[in-house]
């Protein structure tokens, strides 16, 4: 694998850079799960703190879900029943 970073060798060791990339790649696996599940990208809301509370809510259910043992959170059942984490957190 090859990566590039603004980091000098006396900044960031293998060890360190190795860890920027696994947190890059968390991101990117929650960010494909909430894409995937909730059609992120193709959301336009841009009004305020919308977009960023519209994160956090899909965040709380993809943690639902997680939390229920659920392994794949992009499967299409989860994303037919919108309602499935409120009822996985009892709010329903």
């Amino acid at each position: 694998m090859t990566a590039a970073t603004s980091l000098g060798a006396e900044q960031a060791g293998p060890r360190e850079i190795a860890q920027l990339v696994r947190d890059h790649w968390a991101a990117e696996a929650l960010h494909h799960v909430r894409d995937t599940t909730f059609a992120e990208d193709a959301f336009h809301l841009q009004t305020g703190n919308a977009p960023w509370a519209m994160a956090g809510f899909r965040n709380l259910a993809i943690g639902a879900l997680r939390l229920t043992g659920t392994t794949n959170i992009a499967a299409r059942r989860n994303a037919r029943r919108p309602e499935r984490p409120l009822t996985l957190l009892g709010l329903t």
